[in-house]
């Protein structure tokens, strides 16, 4: 068994699927494990490294906060936090002005949940099939996947899954249910089922619906969002803004924090004390977004993704004519999905030996999240990488 492994599984248990690899060290879009061999990393900390690992903004920010002050909760006022706001507020959507501080995805939209359920007065919320939300109660609650769910039934009621790309559903439902539907909950584009895109007008549908039946538009971009896709928010690529946005994994530079943001008049319903976090705002926290916000602005990583995704995705459309267990590519910027028509488990493992790390959607999707960082050599550096796993993989099953 690999060094330092044998001692880690004895303490945390079998919750996650583990690759056998025991990474020390990163920089930009490579790690390197505990005996100094280098890795691509296509897994990006499932998205965390957005800006890059030990992004050098992010590292001096976080070293000078740590020296000064680590922890300051929200019952006080700290010059930290409201320098992140400020900065954060003008990348935000223009209309979601307001923000709650999380510190993880999930937490993230029990806030939206539960803010919109005080806003509506109403307690249903409607989610898409394949959606996925986080593993909490309440975001379990509007998690499609049956295996997540399966083990805690009962789970929240007045939550109910919708056909994707059905949008005139919706306002079937909310006819039928007496208007007791207070929310629709939507991934622009769905992340962990496989980087699967919405119809052309789909999102445009649901914001219709939701401006003509009073619901709240909640977007979930905490894989998608800030500059993921090529743009700084997904929903712009179908130009529909929600009224709740949920936050997280890259929005620090990989130290833990999430949002949720929101038009006013929703938190503004919110008395104090009906919801709270100790760690919410935490200065070492917003030192790193504040780091994360400059790099994404100083170092045109939005454009960079836009361009890099084109020229990954281009490669792989190429490795897709080329090799006939590859179904389809799809995704946008650096948010890209390749299907195949097998199982991928030997090509993540395959990859290891290879050097680079890659993720999976379900059975048989690769899903790459590299950070943004990525430049056109190491785009083609993984082109090549991939190219021999799927050639691999095509042998070993075909001869």
């Amino acid at each position: 068994m690999m060094q330092g492994v044998e001692n880690e599984e004895s303490f945390v248990g079998d919750l996650y699927q583990r690759f056998p690899v025991n990474i020390t060290k990163g920089k930009g879009c490579k790690v390197w494990d505990i005996n100094g061999k280098e890795y691509l990393d296509c897994m990006g900390g499932y998205g965390v490294a957005l800006v890059g690992h030990c992004n050098d903004r992010v590292v001096k920010a976080i070293t000078s906060q740590a020296q000064n002050l680590i922890t300051c909760h929200m019952s006080v006022y700290n010059d930290v936090r409201f320098n992140f706001l400020k900065k954060f507020s003008k990348i935000a959507p223009k209309n979601l002005q307001k923000t709650f501080f999380t510190n993880s995805g999930t937490e993230s939209v029990e806030a939206a949940l539960k803010f919109s359920r005080k806003y509506t007065g109403k307690p249903g919320v409607l989610a898409l099939n394949g959606g996925y939300h986080g593993k909490t109660f309440g975001s379990l609650s509007v998690t499609y996947n049956e295996k997540y769910r399966k083990s805690f039934l009962p789970l929240l009621e007045n939550m109910q899954f919708i056909p994707y790309s059905e949008s005139n559903t919706i306002s079937e439902i909310v006819t039928t249910t007496n208007q007791k539907i207070g929310a629709v909950i939507v991934e622009p584009i769905q992340g962990e089922t496989g980087i699967i895109m919405p119809p052309p007008d789909f999102l445009k549908e649901i914001r219709n619906i939701c401006n003509e039946n009073d619901l709240v538009l909640i977007f979930d971009e905490i894989q998608s969002g800030l500059g993921r896709t090529g743009k700084m928010w997904a929903g712009e690529h179908w130009d529909v803004e929600p009224d709740i946005m949920c936050l997280a994994k890259g929005i620090a530079g990989g130290v833990p924090m999430g949002l949720t943001v929101m038009r006013s008049e929703i938190l503004d319903c919110l008395k104090v004390g009906e919801h709270s976090s100790t760690f919410a705002g935490n200065p070492l926290a917003c030192a790193a977004g504040s780091a994360t916000i400059d790099s994404l602005a100083e170092d045109n990583l939005v454009s960079n993704s836009e361009t890099m995704g084109r020229i990954f995705k281009s490669g792989l459309l190429e490795i897709k004519e080329k090799y006939k267990i590859v179904r389809e590519v799809r995704g946008l910027g650096m948010m890209l999905g390749v299907e195949m028509r097998f199982d991928v488990k030997e090509i993540l493992l395959d990859g290891i030996k290879n050097g680079i790390l890659l993720l999976y959607s379900g059975r048989n999707i690769l899903r790459l999240l590299p950070p943004i960082v990525m430049k056109e050599e190491e785009v083609n550096k993984s082109l090549e990488l991939i190219e021999k796993l799927i050639y691999n993989e095509e042998k070993r099953r075909f001869g």
